[in-house]
This record gives C-alpha cells, sequence and structure tokens, in this order.
C-alpha cells in the first residue's frame, strides 16, 4: 500500500508540511498549487525537497474549470494547462489533477468533455504527464463519479484517468458499488476523506469540516473495500480541508494521517482478505474488558490531603508498594494507586501538572498484542526501568502525554497485586459508600487535540464512538464525545476545551496540558451512598435550588422525591432507556472533581445537567492568575 497526503492538509509552510510529512512515513505527496506560489523556492527546488525526503509528488493540484467550456474560453484552458504542464515538469509531477467545472458558463455533454480530455491527454502524452479527472460533488454538470469514468471512458486515451475522491461520492450518497466495475488500470489516484453528518452546503461542508477516515461518520470503509475490489494498487491519498487542521500541530496530523490509512487499510483487508490492497498485517483491536486501576501522582502534603479526599468518598488503603513510595486505595472493583516517588514518570508528571491522575490501567485480552498495534499505528511505547523483582506492565503514550497500562491473564500481570505490593489492615473508621466499579473516566483535551485523541481509541481498542455533543459552561461551549465498549465495562468522555473561561480550559490552562479531569463511580443506591459519604465527612457540590424545582416540573416528578434530591445534592436525568443520579465532589486543584452516578438502564452520561454542575463547581474554583493555596 502506497500511502499519500496533500499539503492542504497539513499547517506550517511547504517546508515545515514536507519535513512532517515525510517523519510520518508518508510514500507521497500532493502538492497544492497554493502552497507552492506562497512558498520562496522555484518549483525545482521544491522538486528536490521533496526527493531529499524520500517522497514522490503523487499529483500536482487543482486545475478547474477546465471541460465544456464554449469559444475563446476553451483556448485559453489550453493555454493554461500548457502553464501547468510546464510547472509539473519542473516540479517531477506527472499526475495532474482537473476537478470538474463549475463555472456557470461550461456547457455540458458528456461527449465535448470526453472531447476535450482527449485533446488535454494528447498534450501531457506528449510531455510524458497524465491528467486525472475528478467529479466534485457541486460540479455544475458533472457530479457524480460515474459520469466522471463514462467521459474517461469516452475520452479512451491512456493520458486520462479518473480520480476518485471519498468526500465527492459519500457526501452525494452515491452507490459506492459502482466502483468495482472501474478497471483498475484506469483509476489514476484514490482520495480520502471522511466529515461528520452535517446537513449543510456540500461546498461549505467539504472546505471546512473534513476529517481524517475513522474521525467523522461517513461509510469510507465501504468506499475504500469497493476501490480496492477493481484490484487498483496505487496511492491512497488524503485530501483533508479542516479549519482546525490548519492551525494544529503540523507533526500530529501528519502522524494521524498515516494512522488512519493504516487502521483503514486493516479494516478493508479484514473485510475483504482477497483484495489486492497489500497492507500490513496487524495484531486485532484489543477487547477492553474493564480499567483495571487509576494512577494519581501527588507529594508531599499534597498527599496527605489525597488521601483524606479518598478516605472521605469510602476507599480503604489496603496495600503498600514493596519498594516505592506508592499506596493501594480500594472500593469494590475500584482501584485508585497513590505515586509520591522522588524519581521517575510519576514525579515529573508531578511537577509539570501536580496532584493528578496522569495514568490508568485497562484490563485487555492480550497486552503486549495491544502494544504491537498501538506501535504499528504510531503510538509511543512507554518504558521504566521496574525495580527488583517488579512486574514489567506493558504501556503507552497517550496523545496528551499520560500512560496507559495493559493487563491482561498472563500470570505476572494477574498476580501485580501480590507481587508489587503488601497488604495492610484497612482504617476501621472508615464507612464503605457503596462504589463499586469506574463508571467512566473522563479526559480533557485541547479541542484541537479531540479528534486525535478519538482517533487514538478507536483505531486501537474494540470501541465505538458516539455522537459529538456540545457542554454548555456558563463560559463558552466544551465538545464532548464518548468512546465505550459494547458491554459498558470501559467508557471514556473526551471533552475538547477551546477557552480558558470554560472549566475545562481553566483545567488545561492551569493543570499545564491534557489529563484525566475527573472519574465517575458506580453506585447501586445513590441516596445510601450519600448517606454513607455523610458519614465519612463528605461535603458534596452544593446544587442551586432552581435546578430542583425545574426538574420537578420537568420530569413530573413526584414533590417528596425532588426534594430528596436537593436533600442530597443529586441531579437527575431520563432519557427512553432509563433513569440516571448524578453526586459531585467540589473542585480539587485546578477543576478535578469526582462523581457518582447510579444508571438505571440510562445510557448517557447527563449532559443536561452539565451546565448546573459546572455552574455550581465554578463557585470553588481559584481565579486565573491567583496564587495557589
Amino acid at each position: 500500500m502506497k500511502t499519500s497526503i496533500a499539503t492542504v492538509t497539513v499547517s506550517g509552510d511547504l517546508g515545515q508540511k514536507l519535513a512532517a510529512i515525510a517523519a510520518a512515513g508518508f510514500d507521497g505527496v500532493e502538492i497544492f498549487e497554493n502552497d507552492l506560489l506562497v512558498f520562496d523556492k522555484s518549483p525545482a527546488e521544491v522538486g528536490r525537497i521533496v526527493r531529499d525526503h524520500g517522497l514522490e509528488i503523487s499529483l500536482f493540484q487543482p486545475f478547474r474549470d477546465f471541460e465544456g467550456m464554449p469559444e475563446p474560453y476553451r483556448g485559453r484552458t489550453f493555454d493554461r494547462a500548457e502553464r501547468k504542464f510546464d510547472v509539473m515538469q519542473e516540479l517531477g509531477a506527472d499526475l495532474v489533477l482537473v476537478c470538474s467545472n463549475v463555472s456557470p458558463i461550461a456547457l455540458g455533454g458528456i461527449d465535448r468533455a470526453a472531447a476535450d480530455f482527449r485533446e488535454l491527454g494528447e498534450r501531457a502524452a506528449r510531455r510524458g504527464l497524465r491528467v486525472g479527472y475528478e467529479a466534485l460533488a457541486w460540479g455544475r454538470h458533472i457530479n457524480d463519479h460515474r459520469d466522471a469514468w463514462e467521459i474517461v471512458r469516452r475520452a479512451d486515451h491512456a493520458n486520462v484517468g479518473l480520480i476518485l475522491d471519498s468526500f465527492h461520492t459519500l457526501a452525494r450518497r452515491l452507490d459506492t458499488n459502482s466502483i468495482r466495475s472501474i478497471p483498475k488500470d484506469r483509476i489514476f489516484l484514490v482520495q480520502l476523506a471522511d466529515a461528520p453528518l452535517i446537513d449543510m452546503d456540500l461546498l461549505y461542508w467539504s472546505r471546512h469540516y473534513r476529517n481524517m477516515p475513522g474521525e467523522g461518520d461517513l461509510p469510507v470503509t465501504d468506499f475504500t473495500r469497493a476501490v480496492a475490489a477493481t484490484g487498483y494498487d496505487g496511492y491512497l491519498s488524503l485530501e483533508i480541508f479542516n479549519d482546525q487542521f490548519r492551525g494544529g500541530s503540523t507533526r500530529s496530523i501528519a502522524v494521524d494521517g498515516k494512522r488512519s490509512l493504516l487502521y483503514l487499510a486493516d479494516r478493508v483487508k479484514r473485510a475483504e482478505p482477497d483484495v489486492a490492497l497489500s497492507a500490513p498485517v496487524l495484531p486485532d483491536r484489543s477487547a477492553v474488558k474493564g480499567i483495571a486501576f487509576v494512577e494519581f501522582s501527588t507529594s508531599g502534603g499534597k498527599q496527605d490531603e489525597l488521601a483524606v479526599m479518598l478516605g472521605q468518598l469510602g476507599f480503604a488503603k489496603v496495600a503498600r508498594h514493596r519498594t516505592k513510595d506508592v499506596d493501594l486505595y480500594q472500593q469494590g472493583d475500584i482501584r485508585l494507586i497513590v505515586n509520591a516517588e522522588k524519581h521517575g514518570f510519576a514525579s515529573t508528571a508531578y511537577h509539570v501538572h501536580g496532584t493528578s491522575a496522569y495514568a490508568f490501567g485497562l484490563t485487555v485480552d492480550d497486552a503486549n498484542g495491544t502494544v504491537e498495534r498501538a506501535v504499528a499505528l504510531g503510538a509511543e511505547r512507554f518504558e521504566q526501568a521496574p525495580g527488583p523483582g517488579e512486574v514489567t506492565i506493558p504501556a503507552i503514550r497517550e496523545p496528551g502525554g499520560g500512560v496507559c497500562y495493559l493487563l491482561d491473564g498472563s500470570e505476572a500481570l494477574s498476580r501485580l497485586w501480590d507481587i508489587d505490593f503488601v497488604g495492610i489492615a484497612p482504617e476501621p473508621e472508615r464507612i464503605d459508600a457503596g462504589l463499586r466499579h469506574f463508571d467512566h473516566i473522563a479526559q480533557t483535551v485541547r479541542y484541537d487535540d479531540l479528534l486525535t485523541t478519538i482517533l487514538f481509541h478507536t483505531t486501537l481498542f474494540d470501541v465505538r464512538k458516539t455522537p459529538m455533543v456540545d457542554i454548555v459552561d456558563p463560559g463558552g461551549i466544551v465538545r464532548s464525545q464518548v468512546v465505550e465498549n459494547a458491554e459498558g465495562t470501559f467508557r471514556v468522555t473526551l471533552n475538547g476545551a477551546e477557552n480558558h473561561r470554560t472549566l475545562a480550559g481553566h483545567f488545561i490552562a492551569e493543570s499545564f496540558g491534557s489529563s484525566i479531569q475527573h472519574l465517575a463511580f458506580s453506585t447501586d443506591d445513590i441516596f445510601a451512598t450519600a448517606a454513607a459519604l455523610a458519614g465519612n465527612g463528605f461535603t458534596p457540590l452544593e446544587i442551586f435550588r432552581n435546578y430542583y424545582d425545574d426538574i420537578e416540573a420537568r420530569f413530573g416528578l413526584d414533590p417528596e422525591f425532588a426534594e430528596r434530591l436537593r436533600r442530597a445534592n443529586v441531579l437527575y436525568d431520563r432519557d427512553d432507556s432509563g433513569e440516571y443520579f448524578q453526586l459531585y465532589s467540589p473542585i480539587y486543584g485546578e477543576g478535578f472533581f469526582f462523581e457518582i452516578v447510579e444508571r438505571r438502564g440510562y445510557k448517557g452520561y447527563g449532559a443536561p445537567n452539565a451546565i448546573f454542575r459546572i455552574a455550581a463547581q465554578k463557585r470553588h474554583i481559584r481565579p486565573m492568575g491567583m496564587p495557589r493555596g
């Protein structure tokens, strides 16, 4: 499989783009003309830079408004084409993209367009060049790849072929199976892009909201399966127009692009193993059985504060590490590790972020296989020398810089808690609060990194992503999306903060980067848990009285039940699947908090309650710029 990416996809100047594209492992690059025009190097020099990076120029683009033009405009289009050919020869590019005409003066007619392409093919052949024709979804006369193929077929020239673009086909909901009958040698290039499902003008949708395969909602895998069924073995190239990408990290976007293509090829090969598409063999996406633990980094007095907080939540300190300043707390199936080591990655995380939930562990079918897949998809293996007799836990770095540990049923990993820790007697005064397991963990990331983090999870683990929702914060909007397994034993809510005025944005700004912002624990009885927490000295987040007056009317709640919710500071939501109860802690540090939930068939995450919870939490937050206490 040969992979390519258009320079318009990534940010930076052309030199920065080419360096990042090469570093991400692409084989080729589409040179977008505007990137060339604003770069202070000649086409010949750019061509040398491309080749010095070990890349090929897969395509030069675009050439617009060509076919079906009346005279005298027709003659001028061929003059423009010759100028494009001059630039291509200097660059060392042999293929140009001609997109279907959108000019209001363009004339229709398949035969007229075919005749124009036959002549253009003759001119290209004299220079050793090729012409690829693409149907724009908003083309004036040609907006369907089937019509574009008919024009190419009638042009009947070896130097004229078809360029297929998944966005243009899928945005118009065209039948992808029609691609299967196109001869593979007539497909000169395949461009790939995904997009969220949005009801808007096709051109605006295309120019601002495309994203990597797997990040959106279009059936890009079905499209690629149809292409692969033809026997096509040329470039799979990314052409993404996205405002977020234009302002994002050049390197990260390029890495995401390569990861998305490897994942896409893996899915196609699994669905159609007999196709000619060559792709690396990857281990299966890992089935996550559950969250094994969450680890905090802390130090000194902060360690004592965290211990008090966990005790109020009903957690017992059940074990201590044999050789390190690391404690294990447990309640039900929930394990929390408190790491106060002065050396190692946890210490580094503490000095950068303060006390934080910097790592988590997942129970999977095959820990080493999961790491192998992650590395093949461009993730970074995390390694730290274990102490004497300690278990080595396979791990990877997350996009935000945290660590994801992986445990499975192998002998050493299954005995981790016995090998690395020594049990201690729990404190007698602690009251078990009825917390049973992790309901979900919530990571807050910069909005620009949200798609990257989602792609990381969905390509590595056997999870699905839910539709993106807007979380209303009094200071702005936070974009939220969930990745979860089918069993509901692994859920991660990913919240993208766009500005520092939101609670999520404050957390990122003051904690210096993305991290877990809150942990949600499940209980079978929210009111019994609330009472037990009170016995432990826990003070819940106080919710405004007006909230309870509203939900009583909105849901038709019994007044006594609404009053019971109010006394316990429990938030309530309901959907077609059931009921949901939420109890929150106040804010700790720069925005971290705990949540306790009871689900009665409910599938969501209480998004309608977010604005009320956030407004209440903001009463406890330290103003931006004020010194830490």
